[in-house]
Formats: structure tokens, sequence, C-alpha cells
């Protein structure tokens, strides 16, 4: 991933700090990056194949000819979309070489970032955010009831995925429903949660045995089954990383501006399930 910088006299951020201070902050903040599969590409488009139907195979007697079947075949073409944060620091902040007083600069541009990127995958077309789950046509639904009280919407979601050929490997809650299915109980009496954990993740619940990701840019009363090899994340390998005290001169900070490419990608709608709380009418 290359790095254009430009500076205003502005020392203590240098290239080489792309790495630790905005890329790996950004891959460990952004839900969507963890639960899809990320390609990442030095082109300006990529085109995803689609298999509508597979070749056709069967057994033959020796000898015999193999019948020719042919796949139908489709593609997706999908742009990234530039996607910023800006943060404002004091000039000797910015100047300072010392590793921490950067990782404050990086984590307000990474949290920033991953946000954006995660609002977009998770949400419906905005212009000019990409198409995210929400506006995706031809998704699984899964309908839970008034109320998360069990977990056999989410038994139903993996096994729909399942008859697409797909394995559920997360799921996705807004905090307010991870919260809620923390709480539920294995018995009426008992106070074993009825969430497993992680072993890898102690924090991190799971549900059946899939984890289960939090993040603010799901909708509430929504929970997504994500099998993560028919959900992608497309990024350009490109980071820009400006810094300027122009725009800010009189109140001596320093605006640093961190840029990447990312688009989404959703190859097969079918196997990605919406577990969903019914509305009221």
């Amino acid at each position: 991933m290359s790095l254009l910088t430009t500076t205003s006299g502005v020392s203590g951020i240098t290239p080489d700090d792309h790495g630790p201070l905005i890329v790996q902050p950004v891959e460990r903040e952004s839900v969507a990056l963890q639960v899809a599969s990320v390609i990442k590409t030095d082109s300006t488009k990529v085109h995803i194949p689609i298999v509508h139907t597979d070749a056709g195979a069967s057994f033959v007697a020796e000898g015999e000819e193999i019948a020719a079947t042919d796949a139908v075949m489709g593609e997706l073409e999908i742009v990234p979309a530039k996607c910023a944060g800006l943060s404002k620091v004091s000039s000797e902040l910015a100047e300072d070489s010392n590793p921490d007083a950067q990782k404050l600069v990086g984590d307000g541009l990474a949290r920033s970032i991953a946000g954006a990127l995660d609002r977009s995958f998770f949400g419906a077309l905005t212009y000019p955010d990409p198409a995210g789950l929400e506006a995706v046509k031809g998704l699984g639904k899964v309908d839970a009831g008034a109320s998360f009280t069990n977990l056999d919407a989410f038994q139903e979601a993996i096994n729909r995925a399942e008859n697409e050929g797909a394995t559920i490997t997360a799921f996705a809650a807004n905090p307010v429903d991870a919260l809620t299915l923390a709480k539920l109980k294995q018995t009426k009496d008992s106070n074993v949660p009825l969430l497993g954990s992680d072993p890898t993740t102690p924090t991190r619940r799971t549900i059946l045995g899939v984890p289960l990701y939090v993040s603010r840019a799901v909708t509430a009363g929504t929970v997504w089954a994500i099998p993560r090899d028919r959900v992608m994340v497309v990024m350009r390998r490109d980071v820009r990383l400006d810094v300027s005290r122009d725009a800010l001169f009189t109140s001596d900070q320093v605006a640093i501006k961190a840029t990447m490419r990312a688009a989404h990608a959703f190859p097969h709608p079918a196997a990605i399930q919406r577990v969903s709380l019914t509305k009221a009418a």
C-alpha cells in the first residue's frame, strides 16, 4: 500500500507511519473489514465473477462421452470510492516524534474512516457511499418476531445460508440488540448466558458458535448473518496522508487528512441473511 504525503513544514508524521498510524488501526476498528473478505487492488475498478449456474456433472460409464455443460456466469464491476477522515491537532502534537503522541492522531483518523466504512457497508445506498447491505436485493430474510427471546431465528439464518451452499461466519448487531442477546439466559431460572464465548477472544460473544460483532452502523432491530466468502470489501492499495497548517494558521493547529478508496461487493445475496424484528403496526 503506497503512501503520498504532503507537508507544510510539519515533521514527526512521516510516510513510514502509514501502516501503524492509519491502515492497521482502520482494519482493527472496522467491523466490515473483520466480517468480509478483503480484496486489495491497484486498479481503479475490479470485476468479480458471479456463478449463476454451475457446470453440470454426473457419473458416466467407462469409455462413454462426458456430456459438456457450461456454467452460467455474470460479473460485478466494483469501483472503489474515496473514504476520508480529517483530524485537527496542535502543532506540538503533530511534530512530536513520540510514538504515543502519533498514535493519538492515528487512532482518531482510524475511528473516523472505520466508522464511515461501516456505515456504508451496513447501510443503504446514499451517494457518494458505495451500495451497502440494506441496498442489496435478493437477501435472505428471517423474521425474529417482536423481540429477541431465543436463538431460533439465528439457527434458521444459518440453515438458510447452508441451503445456498454457504456457511455463516459472523453475525453483526447494533449495540442495543447485542445487549439484549447478551442478557438472554439458558433457562428461566438460570443466570448462565445463552450466548457462548470465543476461547480465542474472551470478550467476544458467539451465537451458536458463530462470532458476534457489534457496530453502531447496524440498524437497531436487525442482525446480519454473514458468510465471509460471499461478502467482499475491495480496497485500493494507495492511502494518502496530507498534513497542512495553512487553514489553521491563526490557531497554531495542524490538519491531518487521510484518504483511502474502498467499495463493497455482494456476489451471492441469497447467502446473506437478515434477521429482523417484526415492526409494530
